[in-house]
């Protein structure tokens, strides 16, 4: 795949001519600042995330040593590339009050991280000229360095006008995981899915470990592990089978 980046901005910037970008995130819960590292990691410049709780600032200093803690105006501003990392049932307001106060600018890449929703949701920033991307990894995080082994050979939902697909897919392979196309009318089918995954897995352990538990067995986590994963892998080759 030829570099999508190729190109972007002023021949004067040396980061623009190598493809580089200033990323901004908004949100240091448990996904932005991940993703953010895993950008770092493939040599992007991270300008700055927005971070309010002192659990969330504390998070961004560990994944993100260094980068500054900006209000989401000032670091809409500063960057090529803005990661959306809120809840979902945030999301579609901060877009649009952004784009009352004309933050959005031309050119500039938006992308959110929400499992139910396509660029529909980015409108208001598509209007001011942003390039919309929908981006949703299909893991689980804690918001620790392990996510950033977990993301290698994951799975990443990419929803994008069809012009700019090939940048989505481009960021989820610099970040180590592998892309899938997801058309917009698909995404709650897709976030059903998602969702019916994890709350069922971990309600099943939830209420095997507990029984165990409640017969005096130690370490029931334990005693179950090599059972569910089995048990999953099985049902997974299942769902492999033509």
């Amino acid at each position: 795949m030829s570099d999508p980046f190729a190109g972007r901005g002023s021949d004067a910037n040396p980061r623009h001519r190598t493809g580089r970008l200033g990323v901004g995130i908004v949100g240091a819960g448990r996904v932005g600042p991940v993703l953010g590292a895993a950008l770092a990691g493939a040599g992007h410049a991270i300008v700055g995330i927005s971070a309010i709780s002192e659990a969330s600032r504390e998070r961004a200093e560990v994944m993100l040593p260094g980068a500054p803690i900006l209000e989401v105006p000032d670091l809409i501003e500063r960057s090529e590339l803005v990661i959306l990392a809120v809840p979902a049932s945030e999301l579609l307001a901060l877009v649009t009050g952004l784009a009352s106060t004309g933050a959005w600018q031309p050119g500039q890449l938006v992308v959110h991280t929400a499992a139910e929703f396509g660029t529909e949701v980015l409108a208001a920033a598509t209007a001011a000229g942003a390039i919309p991307l929908a981006i949703h990894p299909a893991m689980s995080f804690t918001g620790t360095s392990i996510d950033l082994t977990q993301l290698f050979g994951s799975y990443f939902a990419v929803t994008a006008p069809a012009p700019v697909q090939p940048i989505g897919q481009a960021l989820v392979v610099e970040m180590g995981g592998e892309p899938i196309v997801v058309a917009e009318k698909d995404r709650p089918a897709y976030a059903e899915a998602i969702a019916t995954a994890t709350s069922f897995s971990s309600a099943i352990v939830d209420q095997a470990t507990a029984l165990l538990a409640g017969i005096g067995v130690e370490e029931p986590g334990e005693m179950l592990a090599p059972l569910v994963r089995s048990s999953v892998e099985i049902a997974l080759r299942r769902a492999q089978r033509p």
